[in-house]
């Protein structure tokens, strides 16, 4: 814990200092669908000041994401077999590129469709759409695809270590579903149902990913 602390202020730090076009960008997919000579507002006195600290942190999480995850498998690698420790590279590969694959769908596709929307739901009123409430929409959102899009890769190596097998992944799909979708009703933002379906769609096709990596799995070890 304390390895992967440092790893993330060391990486908060850099973000930091680049915080303002940090934010910038994160909050361009809900501006841009702001109506015309709308602006994002703030109305407390620390609110940039502590949305600047928080962009920077959510960008530091995905920076040092791969170090986090190394600190991850060094936690469990003493409990397991060496054929399985073997699997240290691939974790952090697609570990890292899977989160950070889930931010990106988060950032150009979710947020984008979630706002854009929410805001034309509203066009009969003036908008006056906060720095807080945008940054904490967004931030979920993509926070939350992030993680979700590790489900392959957990699937992967739970079928590795013989824990799950596709058959019982399939013989659970209907339980599974539903779990998916009660889970994108608590971390959705807003709790609408476009949102939700944004997150419970990807998942769905990430667990059926995860069926079709744990089938490649066995039958390597089969093999």
């Amino acid at each position: 814990m304390l390895k992967g602390a440092v790893a993330f202020l060391l990486a908060f730090a850099v973000c930091w200092a680049l915080s303002r076009h940090i934010l910038a960008f994160l909050l361009e997919p809900i501006r841009q669908h702001l109506f015309e000579g709308d602006e994002i507002v703030f109305i407390n006195l620390s609110e940039p000041f502590m949305i600047y600290m928080k962009s920077a942190a959510l960008v530091a999480l995905f920076v040092s994401s791969p170090f986090l995850l190394y600190q991850i498998w060094a936690f469990v690698a003493p409990g397991l077999y060496r054929r399985e420790a073997r699997m240290l590279i691939p974790f952090l590969i697609f570990g890292s590129l899977f989160f950070a694959a889930g931010g990106a769908f988060g950032y150009y596709v979710a947020v984008p469709v979630a706002s854009r929307w929410l805001i034309r739901l509203g066009q009969d009123y003036t908008a006056n759409i906060t720095l807080r409430s945008a940054f904490q929409f967004e931030s979920l959102v993509i926070l939350g695809m992030g993680l979700v899009w590790e489900l392959p890769v957990m699937i992967f190596f739970l079928a590795r270590l013989g824990v799950v097998t596709p058959k019982f992944l399939m013989s659970h799909f209907r339980t599974a579903v539903l779990a998916m979708a009660l889970l994108s009703a608590v971390i959705t933002p807003t709790g609408d149902v476009l949102t939700m379906s944004v997150f419970a769609g990807p998942m769905i096709l990430l667990y059926l990913l995860g069926v079709l990596v744990a089938w490649l799995a066995e039958r390597r070890d089969g093999s």
